[in-house]
């Protein structure tokens, strides 16, 4: 929940002039609801993806200060975060919740972005596999496996957002390689496609290290976001 109309102005630009017209990797932007539409506008000439940063589970109807994927199409949306920390931990977003946005997500054409990770209580009392492969077992069962081959996942450790702690390449890589082992045991062709995004205080400074895992595919990028020129950095070493 950051930006003005002017701020965001200023760092879509800035962000454009500082990509490379000619690279391989996809960028995508989710500013705040209030937001997209001016920001879908600044970016039209351009190939940097709009997204939601959370979407309803319904569809319409009388469900006052939601957002459903219909209207984040309207604006120029191709993608929504499902299932978001943030949202999970601050506003008590269920597995199930969460698993109904995915569903309505992908029913009008959004490709979810779903979040997944695990707590500092969870890391340390060695539950980490345990409530990843919850959090994933809850959109498999309602959607099964195929749905997967128009998601993208995110691994989100709660633990290293904001916190000054960061998880070590190899932490990432072994929930990633998680991730993908458990689709795989379903679908190897799914579970090699899928894209695997960390997202845990990703930084220019760190980029390039996660990145040179196997199955990390990409960043979630939060704080590094907002400033354009180490966003660029971010941008540049998944190439």
């Amino acid at each position: 929940m950051h930006g003005s109309r002017v701020d965001n102005a200023s760092l879509v630009r800035s962000l454009l002039d500082l990509l490379p017209p000619q690279r391989q990797a996809e960028v995508l932007v989710c500013p705040p609801f209030v937001y997209l539409w001016e920001t879908s506008r600044l970016l039209k000439d351009s190939d940097v993806q709009l997204g939601g940063q959370s979407v309803s589970a319904e569809a319409q109807g009388a469900f006052t200060g939601e957002v459903s994927a219909t209207m984040l199409r309207d604006v120029g949306c191709r993608y929504a975060l499902v299932g978001h920390s943030e949202r999970r931990h601050l506003y008590g977003e269920s597995d199930a919740l969460v698993a109904r946005k995915f569903v309505a997500a992908q029913a009008h054409g959004l490709v979810p972005v779903f979040c997944v990770g695990e707590t500092l209580d969870e890391r340390e009392s060695e539950r980490t596999k345990e409530v990843v492969a919850r959090q994933i077992d809850a959109v498999l069962s309602v959607t099964g496996v195929r749905a997967f081959a128009k998601a993208i996942v995110a691994y989100e450790p709660v633990w290293a957002i904001g916190t000054g702690r960061n998880a070590s390449p190899e932490q990432a890589q072994e929930v990633h390689a998680l991730i993908r082992t458990k689709l795989a045991a379903l679908d190897g062709m799914i579970a090699k496609s899928v894209r695997i995004l960390y997202g845990g205080s990703v930084k220019a400074s760190n980029a390039r290290e996660l990145f040179a895992m196997p199955d990390i595919d990409g960043g979630l990028v939060g704080g590094a976001s907002l400033k354009a020129d180490e966003f660029a950095q971010i941008c540049a070493a998944a190439e």
